[in-house]
């Protein structure tokens, strides 16, 4: 019964492999699940019940308004509010001017979608589905070919030179180099721009604005923090330029999480991995390949295959004729005269 089993086991290991990365992936939702559930809920049952105790001691304080009333405003308030319109304040901060309207494009087509800003009129949804459509591959394949080529700069051209001029192992440099990569790419677009962010956001700290990045550049896009969001007119005259650079940083800082994820896809250790997975449909699908290749470009059978000058020597010493006549280079043909010619053994 064990040689059975042990048999069926060699023989499904792929499948048995994948069937366990995907209940490993299950077990790591749920303990996601239950670990927000439990940092979170008390947070969200003390918020509510000091809403609802501010909520009592309004109504208590002004008589003349009903709870009615007040809870339809809230609602209104509420609802205005998911589409970026705020009453706090006398904001006049506009959420569709030419420079916030390119923000939420870039939002949309890298597919981060912060979720502050959304179409408010039936044809603006309908034009957003359109756009986003055309714009999203269009996006993802502008970003492949980007990646490709910086790649070939950061990734390609350091592991096919230096190992060979360090006399390193091939595989050890692809990971010290993609630490390095990592190290370079977490400064660059992560920790630097995070500072910025708490300097120029009055209401973050430093971890915000680093979740502020982190989110925004993994394409999560949660919209909790959205830079620009807290300032006034007033406080901010350059709002529509600090747009500007936020639109560009998203752009730039996707494509090096990009590029460094790809680094860590082509590592050996991960290919060989992946290998575990499906390394048996990858045979089937590598010779049905090959089957496709031969039949579309089948070999060519009427040039000869010349033997080695070895082989021709050997079937003439055996009495034999060779397989191929011996063909002169087109450069001699025409020099010999009839004497060299007739020099020549024939068989």
């Amino acid at each position: 019964m064990g040689g059975v089993c042990a048999r069926f086991a060699e023989d499904h290991r792929p499948a048995l492999n994948f069937a366990l990365l995907v209940v490993t992936y299950g077990v790591y939702l749920l303990i996601g699940a239950g670990i927000f559930s439990g940092i979170e809920l008390p947070y969200e049952v003390q918020l509510r019940d000091e809403l609802e105790a501010s909520r009592r001691d309004f109504l208590a304080n002004n008589t003349c308004v009903s709870d009615a009333s007040l809870q339809q405003l809230l609602a209104r308030a509420l609802e205005a509010h998911n589409y970026g319109v705020s009453i706090v304040g006398k904001s006049r901060r506009r959420n569709w001017d030419f420079m916030s309207s390119l923000f939420f494009t870039s939002t949309v087509l890298t597919t981060t979608g912060y979720g502050h800003t959304v179409p408010l009129s039936d044809e603006g949804k309908a034009f957003c589905i359109f756009y986003s459509i055309v714009g999203i591959p269009f996006t993802l394949f502008l970003l492949s070919v980007l990646v490709q080529r910086i790649m070939v700069v950061v990734t390609h051209r350091p592991l096919a030179h230096f190992p060979h001029r360090w006399a390193v192992s091939k595989a050890k440099f692809a990971v010290a180099h993609v630490a390095v990569l990592a190290v370079v790419m977490f400064l660059a677009v992560l920790f630097i721009p995070a500072w910025i962010f708490y300097g120029l956001e009055e209401d973050w700290n430093f971890l915000e604005s680093l979740y502020f990045c982190f989110i925004s550049l993994t394409t999560i896009g949660l919209g909790d923090y959205v830079p620009g969001e807290t300032h006034s007119t007033e406080d901010n005259p350059h709002g529509k330029i600090y747009k500007l650079l936020i639109t560009l940083y998203l752009v730039l800082g996707l494509v090096c999480v990009l590029v460094l994820m790809e680094t860590c896809v082509e590592l050996p250790q991960i290919k060989r991995l992946r290998q575990r997975f499906y390394r048996d449909d990858l045979r089937e699908l590598d010779a049905e390949t090959a089957n496709i290749i031969e039949r579309e470009h089948p070999p060519d059978v009427s040039e000869p295959v010349i033997p080695s000058v070895s082989e021709q020597a050997d079937t003439l010493q055996n009495g034999g004729r060779p397989a191929v006549p011996y063909m002169l280079a087109p450069s001699l043909n025409g020099k010999l005269n009839k004497h060299d010619e007739k020099n020549i053994p024939h068989r």
